[in-house]
């Protein structure tokens, strides 16, 4: 018999460590230096005012989730309260910007192993792909402990960044940068260094830094207890943010002065070194390499659940709704992962742009999402006032907070627009879009014609 259901398969330990995975990824190991020389030290701010916004959207996406044990993902709730077309537009969206973040990261799978190896890029990217992809086609317990482990991984180096940092604090040490304090955060040219404008130009890598939080949304149906499960990772996520983000930045900065920082290389690798480990460097490599491959493997994981939700509308083809005997959309696996694959293509073409304008679409388009969400919150709460007072997760101080959060999204769209490296993607994005709006038009029509012609009378000859 063929399987027609996802299997609930993840722990609460898979919850918690996908949840912290997706707030520590490769826009913070080396995103950061970018975002560092465009704010200097303000970059701390304009972490926490996104995370702050990224965990509103979460409390809104948790809230609805546990509404309804019948959604599969944001998708469901979006055809629920906007309906169908917004639904195929969401789900196709989120599909395509996890694919390009997964195309990135692949790439650099192949660039970090130059690192050891000196083989072509595409080999260890090709390698990586498999594995993976032979290890999600088994089971989703092999996501969640391939996310548990890759997740422990940067969570120990920033422990470690952390904890040799406060060492150094304490005891006023000096490296080749300097002294180590506090005072690094002013001394040079003040918290705001590059003014106003450098401040608002980091939002764009800081948005990119936090995207895949929101994949605990996605792997719901496949949680075995969501409604212990889901609450309790959306809740620690200020601590983690925090602790992960602005706790790392704060030591990084104190070690560092940001003058110091390059936006080609990783902060982290230059703060190692600076402390005196000598195998800095490949400790480094080897953590940035796992959190490209963890990038990778949720890029893989999330937009075959996609494929499998929108197969399942009727909103993609019928074979991507077709489960393995693990309980595993197979098809939907192959398929994102043949796309993603073209990424090497990508990078032979455009090499100097191609991070960039992948990261600025997939920031882009992950606003969207969050955005849908809120959106869908805010139609919830007034539609079906009976749910919300009896959920025992509400969101708080709604709906003021998801009318600013989507005022703050708006800003950011208008920054990127402003910003002479983020504006050609930005003006690309919009023909997505329209693409989506027509494709479902058209398959609209089709299904229309279709269903007008299976409920035809039959012709008495």
């Amino acid at each position: 018999m063929a399987q027609t259901e996802l299997k609930r398969e993840l722990a609460n330990r898979h919850v918690q460590l996908i949840a912290i995975g997706g707030t520590i990824g490769t826009g913070l190991f080396l995103g950061s230096g970018k975002a560092i020389q465009q704010a200097g030290p303000s970059i701390m701010i304009t972490y926490l005012i996104v995370g702050i916004a990224v965990f509103f959207v979460m409390r809104a996406l948790g809230e609805l989730l546990l509404s309804n044990a019948g959604y599969q993902s944001f998708t469901d709730i979006a055809e629920d309260y906007l309906g169908p077309r917004m639904a195929f537009i969401t789900g196709w969206t989120y599909w395509f910007c996890w694919i390009m973040t997964a195309m990135a990261d692949v790439i650099a799978v192949g660039v970090y192993v130059q690192y050891w190896f000196n083989i072509p890029h595409w080999v260890p990217a090709v390698v990586c792909l498999i594995i993976l992809l032979g290890l999600n086609l088994l089971t989703v317990k092999n996501f969640g402990e391939l996310e548990f482990w890759f997740a422990l991984i940067k969570v120990i180096t920033i422990l470690a960044l952390i904890g040799i940092g406060i060492i150094f604090l304490i005891m006023g040490l000096k490296t080749d940068a300097g002294s180590v304090t506090v005072r690094n955060l002013w001394e040079h040219g003040g918290v705001f260094p590059n003014g106003v404008k450098g401040f608002l130009f980091s939002f764009q890598m800081v948005v990119f830094a936090y995207v895949g939080v929101e994949l605990v949304g996605v792997s719901a149906a496949e949680t075995a207890n969501p409604e212990k499960n889901i609450p309790s990772a959306i809740n620690k996520i200020p601590l983690r943010i925090l602790f992960f983000y602005v706790g790392a930045l704060f030591v990084l900065l104190c070690i560092n002065p940001w003058t110091e920082l390059s936006p080609a290389e990783s902060p982290f690798v230059k703060t190692f070194s600076l402390v005196g480990i000598p195998i800095a460097a490949g400790i480094i490599n080897f953590v940035v390499l796992t959190s490209a491959a963890s990038a990778c493997n949720s890029g893989m994981f999330s937009t075959s659940r996609i494929l499998y939700n929108l197969s399942r509308k009727n909103q993609a083809s019928v074979h991507f709704a077709k489960l393995n005997k693990n309980h595993v959309p197979g098809n939907s696996l192959f398929i994102s992962t043949l796309v993603i694959s073209a990424g090497a293509l990508l990078s032979k073409l455009i090499p100097e742009q191609a991070f960039g304008i992948v990261t600025t679409i997939s920031a882009i388009c992950f606003i969207w999402v969050w955005g849908v969400v809120l959106v869908c919150h805010i139609k919830y709460k007034k539609t079906r006032p009976e749910l919300h007072l009896k959920s025992k997760f509400k969101a708080p101080l709604t709906p003021a907070v998801n009318i600013v959060v989507l005022a703050l999204f708006a800003a950011i769209l208008i920054i990127m627009l402003i910003a002479r490296e983020t504006r050609p993607a930005l003006l690309f994005t919009p023909l997505w879009f329209i693409l989506l709006y027509v494709l479902y038009s058209v398959n609209s029509r089709k299904r229309e014609q279709d269903n007008k012609i299976i409920n035809a009378e039959p012709t008495i000859q």
